[in-house]
């Protein structure tokens, strides 16, 4: 069965998100990623499989360990995405904040 996943639906899981924030450093092997969890080494796989279909992580076969990588364009495409909603929001909590020193003054 295919399943087709999206980058949005792999960074909502925490765990996915962890492994994300590890690999932004430095790439690893799925054994030093697991070492990094509390969780069983076969469940850590099913996350970096579900980030490498979204093409977050780049898997990279070195004799025999695969290195994982962060892929870095799609994670810029994400952060693309998102930061027009983060500048709106941006802007209304300032708003809101004059507003608020204002009222204090008063």
């Amino acid at each position: 069965m295919n399943v087709r996943r999206d980058a949005f639906q792999a960074i909502a899981d925490p765990t996915r998100r962890s492994i994300l924030m590890l690999l932004a450093s430095q790439s690893m092997t799925a054994g030093a990623i697991s070492s990094n969890f509390d969780t069983a080494r076969p469940t850590v796989s099913k996350h970096l499989q579900i980030l490498s279909e979204c093409e977050l992580l780049t898997p990279e076969q070195k004799g025999r360990e695969i290195i994982y990588h962060l892929n870095a364009d799609k994670m810029k495409e994400i952060a693309d995405f998102i930061e027009p909603f983060r500048k709106m929001w941006e802007d209304r909590f300032n708003t809101l904040e004059n507003i608020m020193k204002n009222y204090k003054k008063k």
